[in-house]
């Protein structure tokens, strides 16, 4: 089969795109490299061992769009593209919603008009807002409180629209808590342009003698150690998700046990949590990477940063049931793996 990843050069679409590769697929990937680079493919051709159909473009070109599915026949989308900066969203709403809304109204309308249907969708736990309860479940209420997760939210509503409305679209959309980590390898992992906005990178960049310290934004949250908790989940984990939503619409990407494909190959728009169902603090985080990897990470406590929660960690029962999605690797084999990419790139 083939798929078209756009948003397939960055930090999950690299991923997402290897283990397709691997399992004998086909991908086609675009990007505009807005957060990535074109080391990114040439990585994953030199762990390959072959060339990958790559554009360099924007989803809001309808012109190129409309060329390339032309030119290639995709059994589905895995709609990574967007720009996914919470911070900068508040100083660039208009471009966020031009590039993410717009952007993706563009890509639907060209998928219609070729009659792809098949639709995995990147979405975040930040349309969750301020967790009113924990686990965070599918049900919870959603908020929008910066214009990223307004984005998201817009997204995921045009997604469940076009599926009432229009017959044969399967639509998973994952709701991803916090992925980290790289593919065992070392040749493809976490690079982001400029400075970066997850934790991880960060640990790196100390790590590696490129920072002096981390800041931890807050140490008086009410939290095992004081500091912010997340959901981390490994890379692999979280990419592999995206391969059993493929089978979970009728698309057999994979093998897995118990997955009867004519059962649950149903169209319509579906939502799932993409985490671990575990919460990790930030020192616990910064402890395990010192641990595994026998580095010393320097940090300083800094003020909260308004819009941080204590706590956001997910409940993962719908994917486990649904497709038999559920994370294996732990916070170790994040931190050894973030850095051996670190240390070989």
């Amino acid at each position: 089969m083939n798929f078209l990843i756009p948003g397939g050069a960055g930090y999950i679409g690299i991923h997402i795109a290897f283990l397709l590769l691997d399992s004998g697929h086909d991908v086609v990937i675009i990007d505009n490299f807005s957060n990535s680079s074109s080391e990114s493919i040439d990585d994953l051709e030199n762990l390959m061992g072959r060339k990958i159909t790559f554009y360099q473009s924007n989803i809001s070109d309808e012109t190129e769009l409309n060329r390339i599915f032309t030119k290639h026949s995709f059994d589905a989308v895995i709609h990574l593209a967007a720009l996914k900066s919470v911070s900068e969203s508040i100083l660039k709403p208009n471009e966020y919603f031009k590039n993410n809304c717009n952007g993706t109204s563009c890509l639907l309308s060209v998928m219609r008009s070729f009659g792809v249907k098949n639709l995995i969708y990147s979405s975040s736990a930040t349309v969750y807002g301020i967790p009113r309860y924990l686990p965070i479940d599918e049900k919870h209420p959603l908020s929008s409180n910066n214009p990223y997760a307004e984005t998201k939210l817009k997204i995921e509503e045009e997604l469940r629209s076009i599926s009432e409305a229009e017959d044969g679209w399967k639509i998973v959309c994952l709701r991803y808590f916090n992925p980290v980590g790289a593919h065992e390898s070392g040749l493809i992992g976490e690079n982001p342009r400029g400075i970066p906005n997850n934790l991880m990178p960060h640990i790196v960049n100390v790590a590696n003698g490129e920072l002096p310290h981390i800041n931890i934004y807050g140490n008086d949250y009410d939290t095992i150690d004081g500091t912010g908790v997340r959901d981390y989940v490994h890379i692999m984990d979280l990419s592999e998700s995206h391969l059993l939503a493929l089978n979970y619409i009728g698309l057999k990407v994979i093998n897995h046990e118990d997955i009867e494909l004519s059962s649950i190959a149903k169209a319509g728009f579906h939502i799932f949590n993409i985490g671990t169902g575990k919460g990790c603090s930030v020192l616990e985080l910064i402890r395990t990477f010192e641990e595994v990897n026998n580095v010393k990470i320097p940090y300083k406590f800094a003020s909260r940063r308004p819009g941080d929660v204590a706590s956001c960690y997910a409940d993962v029962h719908r994917s486990a049931q649904a497709f038999k999605w559920i994370a294996t690797k732990g916070v170790e084999e994040m931190c050894s793996s973030a850095w051996n990419f670190k240390i070989r790139s």
